[in-house]
């Protein structure tokens, strides 16, 4: 059995009138019902909301796209998992909501809190849906999309793949539209293809290829395959995890050596953070070595922000490149209390540390 991730995006799940489009949305909880049938584990993150509350009712006054996004999500949200509810249904598969916003994962205690609540969902046969909680969300703490968002969920809940429904078949040397591009079915750890993506952004959704490929690549850097694939290809889904050498679609391998759960956290945790610790270049060559050390007082060199015990501080070189995130143990004022100082705890353990 294998647990994979499924993520639709606004233009699977939207028509070109902006409305829902009800046929795509079947025929991916058909393929869903397949898997589940044959033993694999589902988690679906869903786009469509704000789609399925566009139009549903006339704002008094002109909006903007903040108030817009949260007054159609709110309506749009409930009409989403109402339709799910029933194409699952006739399946005898019974789906749980899950309402998510970037706070939740900035905090160890309440990423952990939501990852058991999913993981139970999984153990008792529940289908998880997730989106983020756009009527609570601020435009600056908002995940880019919920290719984001997919791929924190990927890393949660250890799943095995992570499949991106988009509306093209997958990475191309150059614009999808352009005959003589060639499709990149196999992307290895470590290579960077940031050449190829195209730029421009697609339809309703929020992100692009871009950020489908810099969230690929982070994710398989991981250990998860990611699949990015045509959503509304006929049976895309099954022939993916059953025939996948009969459709296209580009396959990011994963890393051999998958982090630890709070190592895949910290990976994503770079929006998160509170304040940041530069050290000098002994020990910045000390923390990206293959060794397995922790940042010490005596390394840094200046540190910036407020935070407290427990928050996520970046780690950036002498150069002012950022290395790494990590859990600090110490506050911003004793932090700065003991710069360049030998005989004190660390700043960062080597266990609540990711090195890019």
């Amino acid at each position: 059995m294998s647990r994979i991730v499924v993520k639709v995006g606004s233009n699977v799940l939207t028509r070109p009138d902006g409305k829902p489009n009800v046929t795509n949305m079947s025929a991916l909880v058909d393929q869903i019902a397949h898997l589940r049938e044959h033993g694999h584990e589902i988690v679906l993150v869903s786009s469509g909301a704000v789609a399925c509350g566009r139009g549903a009712v006339t704002p008094s006054h002109q909006l903007d796209a903040v108030a817009s996004r949260q007054l159609y999500s709110s309506i749009g949200q409930i009409k989403l998992i109402n339709l799910y509810n029933q194409l699952f249904g006739a399946y005898g598969i019974v789906v749980g909501q899950v309402l998510t916003q970037k706070e939740n994962f900035s905090s160890r205690t309440s990423y952990l809190n939501q990852r058991a609540c999913m993981l139970t969902m999984l153990e008792n046969g529940v289908l998880p849906i997730v989106n983020e909680n756009d009527t609570a969300s601020l435009t600056e703490l908002m995940f880019t999309d919920n290719d984001e968002l997919s791929g924190l969920i990927a890393t949660m809940t250890d799943a095995d793949t992570l499949v991106i429904l988009s509306n093209v078949d997958g990475i191309y040397t150059g614009s999808p539209s352009d005959p003589s591009s060639e499709l990149l079915r196999v992307i290895e750890p470590g290579r960077d293809v940031s050449e190829y993506v195209v730029a421009a952004k697609s339809g309703f959704g929020r992100g692009g290829m871009g950020t489908k490929c810099g969230i690929a690549m982070k994710v398989a850097a991981e250990g998860v395959a990611v699949i990015i694939a045509r959503g509304d290809r006929r049976n895309v889904l099954i022939d993916i995890v059953e025939h996948p050498d009969s459709v296209d679609h580009t396959l990011f391998s994963p890393a051999v050596e998958p982090l630890s759960t709070i190592k895949r956290w910290l990976a994503h945790s770079g929006s998160f953070t509170k304040g940041s610790a530069t050290v000098n270049a002994e020990a910045a060559r000390a923390l990206i070595s293959d060794q397995a050390v922790s940042l010490l007082p005596v390394g840094v060199t200046a540190v910036e922000g407020e935070w407290e015990e427990g928050d996520i501080i970046s780690i950036i070189d002498p150069e002012g490149a950022v290395i790494g995130m990590g859990r600090a143990s110490l506050s911003s004022a004793e932090a700065a209390a003991v710069i360049g100082q030998h005989g004190h705890r660390p700043l960062v353990h080597y266990d609540y540390m990711y090195i890019e």
